[in-house]
């Protein structure tokens, strides 16, 4: 009995698998800056500045005029809708200044299918607890893509690493953390996915790439690209250090390319920590009840 489904060409297929593989190539990854108008007004409150398109421009334009340096480190850039129709200060389209380094551009489907299932970080339970968890919602989510025929070598997934609760009492190391997240990705996740790009879920930038790095030194068997689709933890130490000043342009960017070159370092197992437990990139970037 032939499939009711529609079916994906070979063309179509090949396209899709072909952007995903050059997304998650080897020390890259996605930076996710997708915020909505409403995630905009709380990262630009905590720095005084006004929630206007204006400022989100200029904000996003601190981002995308990092230079060629990020051509290593950034596979794919996720805009939301209205950043689709910026220009920086020149008349530029964001989305050229992008697709100009060789980075693919686009709403999540206009890059490919990204599945972003989340265990939420609100709690206190512990890292077995959030492992258990993370590992029925990704066995449920495959099963769906299976029944609903979806093209799994055009996809990625978009999940959180396995993390204790924000208030667990016990504090777990990266290597702890990275077993708990391959065992449970190993479980459930099929071979056919090329990558999954984690989000920080709160972490911290210090964290998020410390537990990146530490996944990629993990000693299990791993077929997939594991690597990063972070928002906040590329973004916060750019965005403490630009707080709304045209002159502090320059030095935001230079705090941006710093995180993104250290996640792809991370995203291939190389990264050896700053050392630094101070300052932006130690904060915890959790926040409580947390809504895109």
């Amino acid at each position: 009995m032939p499939h009711s489904h529609p079916a994906l060409s070979a063309e179509q297929k090949k396209e899709l698998s072909d952007i995903a593989l050059r997304i998650v190539a080897p020390g890259k990854g996605i930076l996710a800056a997708d915020e909505s108008v409403g995630s905009m007004a709380k990262r630009l409150s905590q720095i005084g500045v006004e929630n206007t398109e204006e400022n989100r421009r200029l904000y996003r334009q601190v981002l995308f005029s990092a230079d060629d340096r990020v051509k290593k480190c950034l596979g794919g850039v996720i805009f939301f809708h209205e950043t689709l129709y910026q220009k920086d200060d020149n008349g530029v389209p964001f989305v050229r200044t992008i697709q100009d380094k060789g980075i693919v551009v686009g709403i999540k489907n206009g890059i490919v299918p990204i599945v972003e299932p989340e265990i939420l970080p609100d709690g206190d339970h512990d890292l077995k607890r959030c492992q258990y968890v993370t590992e029925k919602v990704l066995a449920a989510v495959y099963k769906a893509l299976s029944d609903h025929h979806v093209y799994l070598e055009g996809t990625l997934l978009k999940p959180n690493m396995v993390t204790p609760g924000h208030a667990c009492p016990i504090k777990y190391s990266p290597e702890e953390v990275a077993m708990a997240t391959v065992t449970a990705l190993r479980r459930t996740v099929p071979p056919a996915v090329p990558g999954v790009t984690f989000l920080s879920g709160g972490q911290s930038e210090e964290e998020a790439s410390l537990n990146l790095n530490a996944i990629n030194r993990c000693p299990l068997p791993r077929p997939w690209a594991l690597t990063f689709s972070y928002g906040r933890a590329l973004q916060a130490s750019a965005l403490s250090a630009w707080r709304g000043q045209r002159d502090n342009a320059g030095a935001a960017t230079e705090e941006f390319i710093k995180r993104a070159e250290v996640n792809g370092l991370a995203a291939q197992g190389k990264y050896e920590g700053s050392g630094d437990d101070g300052g932006a990139a130690a904060q915890s970037l959790y926040i409580a009840n947390h809504a895109y």
